[in-house]
């Protein structure tokens, strides 16, 4: 039989005796507004990744789903006409 040691860390991690002091808790309470804000920092970030296609994004698009087609039909059209096994 095996023992997995990190079921019984995970399960003893929560005892009484590891919960945050009162001053723990202060502390976080006195950083939460720059943890909303960092937070916040990060959700503007995001959304800056993605930002709405272009004229020249969609003509990407339209074109690369186009070869793809083309490459299925003649994909198909190989299987059908027993070309591809």
């Amino acid at each position: 039989m095996k023992y997995i040691v990190t079921v019984q860390d995970a399960v003893t991690a929560f005892a009484d005796w590891m919960e945050p002091t009162d001053g723990e808790l202060d502390a976080i309470e006195a950083e939460m507004p720059r943890i909303f804000a960092d937070v916040e920092a990060l959700d503007v970030q995001i959304a800056l990744l993605d930002p709405a296609p272009t004229e020249l994004d969609q003509r990407r698009v339209r074109r690369d789903r186009r070869r793809m087609l083309s490459e299925r039909a003649t994909l198909a059209n190989r299987a059908v006409s027993g070309a591809v096994a």
